[in-house]
């Protein structure tokens, strides 16, 4: 979809959006999150664009926190829905056996580590992310016979009590905090190829370490970029040393691609980047175009609990299975995890050469199309050597005034100021032009409003 300006909206119109904007504050939950930072009413949407109630059109760079592989309502995905809604098929059937979840058992197949998919079993979870996780969790405790856990620093993976407790912010007492190799927040203060072998050199000696006072490990959970935690791509070179760590020890290790899955990383997985191969990969979002769906895939001999172990009456949601299918081969067929590959160099390319100029955008960062701008205050008072610590009021301006030119971003990170881009890989040369041309005039504008 070509992207143009947009109208004033009709005073009815506006007066409409208001009005259920309204209503969304008085009937919903205080929990709710991004209807307080993007006070918009989407109505109708087509790849990158929604517009809304009010009809202002905007360039989506959220795609339901990643799960719109193809943007919205892509053709694809709503033939395969039509086709099962038109042959009436059940669309709920707990676990059982169907013709549509076989296409999509064998397309996704298809797209697995081969030495993973050679072995592979499947596990159908409940329709979230943090439900495979704790399916994860507990197919790893029941494997290993061992209960306590390995996680990073920085992680996030899902709301639920097991992965909550797993992701950063967690208390957890059966949960070991290792450090996450980061270049710009560095925890070792040295960055690059160091800074990631004093991680892995961490690691290592905790795990061999017999008075470290940790429990035994199930299981150790990672994430080939850490989405919330800031778009943080983990090190190449330390993750195969970490899957060489939890081989030497029989520790499964567990690669959560919720966010990274589908192409997102320029790879159809985060983990293709490295070459590794879990043992466990936790699945969700994408997966299924646009639809809720969570897997959990994991090898044969790890396939040891009972039945009724990990269940949920919405995991066999058919529509979601057709969708999820056909955006599998969509992206499979037409090379679109290259095309982030080569589209999110580009945009990471222009988005330094901007920062470049730009004191308080600390670091630009990211693989493919999953890509973040950490914004920082240049003026504090620092050591030498020392990144400038976050901004999360300029970051929560740059979204607003995002927000204001048409443009929808999210913002993660450490105090929340890491604005986001997560656009469809579908996302056209054009419109990829737009979103950074918008993008860096409200990074323009919001350091204007916040010059020290």
């Amino acid at each position: 979809m070509a992207v143009t300006e947009q109208a004033p909206a009709p005073a009815t119109a506006t007066t409409a959006h208001l009005g259920i904007l309204r209503r969304q504050a008085s009937r919903e939950s205080a929990a709710r999150t991004y209807a307080r930072s993007l006070p918009i009413v989407p109505v109708r949407a087509r790849g990158v664009t929604i517009e809304g109630a009010d009809g202002r059109r905007y360039l989506d760079c959220l795609s339901g926190a990643g799960t719109l592989a193809l943007g919205h309502n892509h053709p694809v995905v709503l033939e395969a829905i039509r086709r099962v809604l038109d042959s009436g098929a059940p669309l709920h059937v707990l676990d059982l056996a169907t013709p549509v979840k076989d296409a999509f058992t064998t397309e996704l197949f298809a797209t697995l580590p081969p030495a993973l998919a050679a072995r592979a079993r499947i596990q159908f979870c409940g329709p979230a992310g943090t439900d495979a996780v704790e399916a994860a969790l507990t197919l790893t405790r029941t494997a290993t016979g061992r209960s306590g856990v390995l996680a990073f620093t920085g992680a996030y993976h899902g709301m639920t009590a097991g992965a909550l407790a797993a992701s950063g912010g967690g208390r957890e007492g059966r949960v070991t905090r290792l450090p996450f190799p980061q270049e710009y927040r560095c925890p070792f203060g040295v960055g690059g190829e160091q800074g990631a072998e004093l991680a892995a050199r961490w690691t290592e000696s905790l795990l061999g370490d017999t008075k470290s006072g940790i429990p035994e490990a199930s299981c150790l959970l990672v994430e080939p970029v850490q989405g919330e935690g800031g778009v943080n791509p983990a090190p190449d070179a330390w993750l195969r040393r970490i899957r060489k760590l939890t081989e030497d020890r029989s520790i499964p290790l567990i690669a959560d691609e919720v966010q990274t899955g589908v192409g997102r990383t320029g790879r159809f997985w985060g983990v293709d980047h490295s070459g590794i191969v879990p043992d466990v990969m936790v699945l969700s979002k994408a997966i299924g175009g646009s639809l809720p769906l969570a897997v959990l895939v994991y090898r044969d001999d790890l396939d040891v609990w009972q039945p009724g172990a990990h269940a949920g009456t919405f995991r066999g949601n058919q529509l979601a299975m057709a969708a999820g299918a056909a955006t599998l081969a969509h992206v499979r067929e037409n090379g679109l995890a290259d095309r982030a590959d080569n589209l999110g160099a580009r945009m990471l390319g222009r988005l330094r050469e901007f920062a470049a100029g730009h004191p308080f955008v600390g670091d630009v960062r990211g693989r493919g199309l999953m890509i973040g701008v950490e914004l920082v205050d240049p003026a504090a008072d620092t050591p030498a050597g020392t990144p400038p610590p976050p901004a999360p009021r300029v970051a929560t301006a740059v979204q607003r005034a995002c927000l204001d030119r048409g443009l929808i971003v999210e913002l993660g990170g450490r105090r929340g100021a890491v604005v986001r881009l997560l656009p469809p890989l579908t996302l056209t040369d054009e419109q990829a032009d737009a979103v950074l041309d918008r993008l860096t005039d409200a990074l323009t504008a919001a350091a204007r409003d916040f010059p020290g």
